[in-house]
This record gives structure tokens, sequence and C-alpha cells, in this order.
């Protein structure tokens, strides 16, 4: 009875000891998480608002990176989704904006559209994380993407995904396009059988809390907000049920309801897909694309967007229960990070008398064009847009004119022109430059050499190509759009503040460091959390 006794001590002792070296082999799932123009400070903005189980869960229990930052110009949502996953800049992956300028094709082109027309990667010239993941493991490790916005799930997902999902704001319902996939996995005709988009979109939006107990000071009847919900007002609460019936769905991804339906869906995605149990790690990315539409509507300093937080910190403690009870704690390696931050709402900045201001895209190209047929004896100005200007090669080709010696004379008579353009940058300069991790030149690192225009200007702090009262944008290369959150959790991850400088395409280093597979193809980035660190 003694041996026996000590026997089942020994085995007490050493269980905790051997699920410890089991668990440290691998992690059964990679999650990513992008929340949609987060900027950093809502971490702690709104922190007094946040439970133990959701933000700050993440917080105390993981590596926190006070001061990540993207380290290019524009930063949106397609760059910002594409960088994180290749570990590198649109300079080698090639996703320079949301939509941009075919040279080629001579029009505007999303960043999504493939030689087929239909939504897919064909655009990203690097690998991703997860197409490594899918490389190590002979295609045996799942790969499930999923956002409201298409391209929130294209680019995370990679190049040969098991799937990528998106929401239709015609149907309410997440589908995907004939690039992945003829027809819908079973579970996912399952989860929108439910529609649980008419549930939601029937509920009332409401404040969590008393509104005294807000930090945001603006009234909730603000000048800087749209009255995006066609209620006659701007202030809560929002009555879902006066938007028209057809528009019903594209009105949901603009309240917080939306996030809890992408929460709904990741754990279908869990259950349906089996993530986790494998032998294999899987991976799981998830872009929460709201934070991003309630930013532009309303603005950084809006109740609308603090309360969406409130809820938001509450849908992630239950992604996080979810992810327990599915794979089990410690068994999973996670990150949070944004695809970009945003800029103070400008309305808001200019009435208070902080710098702010516009350039005037139409003032700014019908002055190029004057000059251009003034010089040169024809129009060279073939398109403006994220901040590039584009000649027309083939004209400069026909006149016999030195591009390079264009490039500079137009540049010349910006900088004499425009007080709203700090700096700029011609392609015969960023050709013959090399791209860095750090943000050296946010402007060479967001330059792509096959993609983008002839010339790259850059706006002071504060300014925009044209100036508007209501929500708030983003897409400088100024810390307020670059400084973003970046938070490991789960899975060898060390309990941790860094306040150091890091960056976004670190994250991919960092994930497949810690997985032991091939970084991506074009990846620039270190890894922030080494072996000799994890427990």
């Amino acid at each position: 009875m003694k041996f026996r006794s000590l026997f089942f001590l020994l085995v007490l002792i050493l269980i905790p000891s051997i699920a410890s070296a089991q668990q440290t082999q691998k992690p059964k799932l990679v999650v990513g998480i992008i929340v949609d123009q987060m900027r950093y400070d809502n971490l702690y903005k709104y922190q007094k608002h946040y439970g133990k189980d959701g933000f700050n869960r993440l917080i105390n229990n993981g590596s926190n990176f006070t001061y990540a930052h993207y380290n290019y110009e524009p930063t949106s949502t397609a760059p910002g989704h594409a960088s994180v996953y290749t570990g590198t800049t649109p300079f080698f992956h090639g996703i320079i904006g949301n939509s941009f300028y075919d040279r080629k094709l001579k029009k505007t082109v999303g960043n999504l559209s493939g030689i087929d027309e239909v939504e897919s990667p064909t655009r990203l010239l690097a690998t991703t994380m997860t197409d490594q993941l899918k490389i190590a493991t002979s295609g045996k490790a799942k790969v499930i993407s999923i956002s409201y916005k298409d391209r929130g799930a294209v680019l995370p997902g990679g190049h040969n995904p098991d799937g990528a999902f998106w929401y239709d704001d015609k149907t309410g319902d997440f589908f995907t396009s004939k690039y992945y996939m003829d027809t819908l996995p079973t579970w996912v005709n399952d989860f929108n059988s439910k529609k649980l988009s008419d549930k939601y979109i029937s509920q009332e939006w409401n404040l969590s809390k008393p509104i005294s107990e807000y930090v945001t000071t603006v009234p909730d009847e603000s000048p800087y907000e749209s009255d995006f919900f066609n209620e006659g007002k701007k202030s809560f609460p929002h009555k879902l049920n006066n938007v028209k019936h057809e528009e019903k769905y594209y009105f949901l991804e603009n309240t917080p309801f939306a996030n809890q339906l992408l929460v709904d869906f990741a754990d279908a995605a869990l259950k349906g897909e089996k993530l986790g149990k494998g032998k294999e790690t899987d991976f799981l990315a998830i872009s929460f694309s709201t934070p991003d539409h309630l930013g532009h509507e309303f603005g950084n300093f809006s109740l609308e967007v603090e309360d969406m937080y409130i809820k938001l910190d509450s849908q992630i403690a239950e992604l996080l229960n979810k992810l327990d009870n599915a794979v089990g704690k410690g068994n999973y390696l996670l990150f949070l990070t944004a695809d970009h931050a945003g800029m103070d709402s400008p309305g808001y900045m200019k009435e208070n008398r902080m710098p702010s201001g516009e350039l005037g895209s139409k003032a700014f190209v019908d002055s190029l064009k004057a000059f251009s047929i003034r010089n040169y004896g024809d129009d060279l100005i073939e398109n403006f847009s994220n901040k590039q200007i584009f000649l027309n090669w083939e004209i400069i080709e026909n006149k016999n004119l030195d591009i390079r010696k264009v490039e500079e004379e137009i540049s010349f008579f910006i900088r004499t022109r425009f007080t709203a353009v700090t700096s700029i940058f011609t392609r015969g300069y960023l050709e013959t430059q090399r791209p860095t991790r750090e943000a050296i030149n946010p402007i060479l690192n967001g330059f792509n050499p096959t993609y983008s225009g002839d010339i790259a200007i850059n706006l002071q702090p504060g300014f925009m190509n044209n100036f508007w009262v209501i929500g708030t944008t983003h897409g400088s290369s100024y810390n307020y759009d670059r400084h973003v959150p970046l938070i490991f959790y789960g899975w060898n991850i060390p309990k941790q503040t860094v306040n150091t400088q890091v960056y976004t395409v670190d994250i991919a280093a960092t994930i497949c460091n810690l997985l032991k597979i091939q970084e991506p193809s074009a990846c620039i980035g270190i890894p922030l959390i080494s072996s000799k660190t994890n427990k």
C-alpha cells in the first residue's frame, strides 16, 4: 500500500511535467487577430471598461509590445494585412493600396482582382506565414481565414488556404470566390441557414453603460459624425429598423453586432474544420472590420467607437473562451494587432486649432496638368492616386523627353507651389534604394517598382488629400496611422511588456520562428520572441 501510494504520488508529480513537455513541441493552433483601424492607445484609453477576460487577459498574460509600428506608407487595410502575413512591405509584396492605378490596363483596379476578375491573392507577390505553414506540413495543416472584408480574409489566407470567407452585405451570408472552391462547405451553409444577421440587425444599439461613465467627452450629437443610420440624428440609441430592407446587411457591418457575428462564425469554423484536432498545427486568421467602418463614419472621439470597443472586449473574451474549450488553454498561439491606426478626427482637430488641412486633389492635379502642357506641349499626368503621380510613358517616349528630368522638373514645381507637401520622391531615386525593416523612409518601403507611380509625395502631419469634417481616415506615414497594438499570447509566450521599437513585419518572423518553419519568401522582419525565452 505504501509503495502504491508513493507510485501515485510520483505520477501526480510527473503529469504536469509530461504535459508541459508535450505542450512545448508545437501549438495545436495559431490564431491571428487583426482589428481594423485599432489605434495602440485604444488598449488603454478604454481600459477602465475592460473586464479581466478580454483585452486585459492578453495584456496581463502575454507579450505586449507597446511600441509596434508599420514601417511604410500607405497605411491602409490591404497593405496592412499583406504586410503582417508576409513579413515584408509593399515594395516586395506588391499590395500598394486597397485599390490602385494599373498602368497596363489604364484603369484603377482592386488589389484582389485576379486574371479572371474574382477575389484572389494573385496580385500578392510574396508568400505568407500561412503559405509557409502549408509548405512545411506538405499541405496537412489547415488554414482558414475569415473577415467581414474580402481583403481581410483573402490576404491573410495566403495563396492556397483551405478556405477564405467574407461577408456578403447583400445577403447577410458568408461566402467565398471560385478561386478557392465551387461550393461552400457544409458547415458554412449550415451557419448561413441560421440567419443570425437577421437576428442582429433587428436589435437596437444601446450604450453598454451610463453615458457619464464614458471616456469620450465630445457630445453624442456631434458635428464630426454622420447620420449613418438615416435616423435624422446622430445620437444613441440607434434603431436599426429605420434602414431600407435592401440595405440592412450593409448597415449591420457598421455595428458591434457584426463583431459578434464574426465571433459566431469563428466558432463555427473551429468546429466545422476541427481546427487544432489534427497532428499538425492549424491556423485560423480573423479580421474584425467593424472598427474601421465606425471610425470612418463617427471618428475616434465618438461614443459609437468607445461603445464598440467595450462590446468588442467582451467578444474577444468569448472568443478566447471558445478557443480554451476547443483547443485547450496553453495549446494555441495567438497574436493580436491592427492593419493600421487612424488620425484624430480632422473636424475636431481643426475646430480646436490643431494642425490640419488638405492638399486639394483636384486643384493639385489641374495645376500639374497645366504645368505639363505649358512646359512639354502635352498633358503628361496620367493618374494621381495613393499620393502618387503616374506619368504617361508613351507620350514621354514619343516626344523623346528625358523621363528622369521630367520627374525632377515636376517635383520642383510641386515643391514651390504646394506648402501641404513636405517631401517628394521620384521613381528615379526610389528605384536605386533598398527598403529597410526600420521606418527610415516609409515612402520607399511603400513603393513597388512594378505597380507604383513615378512621383510620390508626403503631406504635412494632420493633412489629407481632401479635408473632411465627419469621421476620420488613415493612410499617412505619421505615427497616428502607424502605431498599433501588438500582443502575442498563449503557447510558449512569456509574460512581459516590451517598450522598445518593433515593427509589424516582425510578426510573421516571430510566428514562423516559434513554429520552427521557414519564414515567408520576402520576409524582412526579425523574431521578437526567440526559443530562448520560451518556457
